[in-house]
């Protein structure tokens, strides 16, 4: 302790930063984008609430040392948080419903740990148990750090080592210099990756019509930017001809003939332009939400025999991660507040119309279908409800 006259020492703690550097201090916002960059390179990222505090890692990005340096830490309990689709799969008992925490104890080597979160060798290497999954006790910190890998497109699986207290883990982060984030500010950030921003536009004349311009725009949660496509001068008092396109690289760009997207993505253009005004929305939302990465596994183990939906269960997903209130927000913000949508998926139009824009008409959009795709579509209307 240090008397009243006397300098404080700040040597290996910058608790205080945000005080003595006022203005500078991260933003909720700021501070999750940095701990989701943090998890993709393989760095751990601090969480504190009300139950403990807790260093966590990504499953898929930790390297050996890493791994090794978190055993070292002693903490109380060491785990590997999975969702309740991949501990499905694995038969490991999900007591906390949403997803199972797997004791990471002597025998589980960085290897297994892989190959509990990767379902790559699920086939090839199918004995993997039997699981120690935790019972009791707050998963709090858990399921954010298991939400943080998923916003972060890695594999939603993270090592995560717990204390009681609320200082332990945000000790060791400081001294490694590392994010510490506390559970309210991920749970506020959330709802930040809806508050977007225009950032640029400019006029664009297209393929199907010279009168295009394209409209960027940036969420504050210093996630994916999303494009709106704009056709001719839409009437903002009448229901826009719209369409909202998730990004499909492989549908898109290389022409994929596994899905729709690519001739779902030109077919809207065309209806927009044949109409003379209408709205397409490119939303950064690749795989249903899982990023390309994951999409790709996805894609090898629906080669193994598995449906899309079955694929996305095993890689430890829902069988679909996207929010489509990012495209209701960029249509409010253009001054639009009800659409024409062309889909086929009537949980757009549910999630548009809770988010404000009335949904005037459904749009039938039924093109692309091969013999490549013909068992995707069939899963999609069984599994998902879409209207084809």
């Amino acid at each position: 302790m240090c008397g009243p006259d006397k300098t404080p020492d700040k040597t290996g703690d910058d608790s205080d930063r945000s005080d003595r550097l006022p203005g500078l201090a991260l933003t909720d916002e700021e501070s999750v984008s940095r701990a989701r960059a943090d998890l993709r390179i393989g760095a751990p990222v601090a969480l504190t609430g009300a139950d403990g505090s807790a260093l966590v890692i990504a499953a898929e990005t930790v390297s050996a040392p890493r791994f090794e340096a978190f055993r070292a830490l002693g903490a109380p309990e060491l785990d590997l948080a999975i969702t309740h689709r991949r501990a499905e799969t694995l038969k490991a008992r999900a007591y906390d419903g949403d997803l199972a925490r797997v004791v990471v104890d002597d025998q589980m080597t960085l290897d297994r740990l892989r190959a509990t979160a990767d379902p790559a060798t699920d086939l090839s290497h199918p004995m993997k148990g039997p699981f120690l999954t935790r019972r009791g006790g707050s998963a709090t910190l858990h399921r954010l750090a298991v939400l943080l890998c998923k916003q972060a497109r890695v594999l939603p699986a993270a090592v995560v080592a717990t204390w009681p207290d609320r200082e332990t883990a945000p000790a060791l982060a400081r001294a490694g210099g590392l994010s510490v984030l506390d559970e309210f500010a991920v749970r506020r950030a959330e709802g930040s990756a809806l508050a977007m921003a225009s950032v640029s536009r400019a006029r664009v004349p297209i393929a199907v019509s010279e009168a295009g311009r394209v409209h960027v725009w940036r969420p504050a949660d210093g996630g994916e930017e999303h494009y709106a496509v704009e056709i001719g001068q839409p009437d903002r008092g009448e229901p826009v001809l719209s369409r909202l396109h998730s990004a499909c690289f492989t549908g898109d760009v290389i022409g994929s003939l596994k899905c729709d997207c690519g001739p779902q993505l030109h077919a809207a253009l065309d209806q927009i332009a044949e109409a003379g005004a209408g709205v397409l929305l490119y939303l950064n939302q690749e795989g249903r939400g899982i990023g390309l990465a994951n999409k790709m596994r996805a894609y090898s183990l629906q080669d193994q025999g598995f449906d899309t939906v079955e694929a996305n269960h095993r890689l430890g997903f829902e069988d679909d991660e996207r929010d489509f209130r990012l495209g209701a927000e960029i249509l409010k913000a253009m001054g639009f507040s009800s659409v024409r949508l062309m889909t086929n998926n009537p949980r757009k139009i549910d999630m548009m119309q809770r988010a404000g824009v009335a949904v005037a008409e459904r749009v039938p959009l039924k093109v692309g279908e091969t013999a490549h795709n013909h068992a995707y579509l069939a899963t999609k209307a069984a599994k998902s409800g879409h209207l084809l």
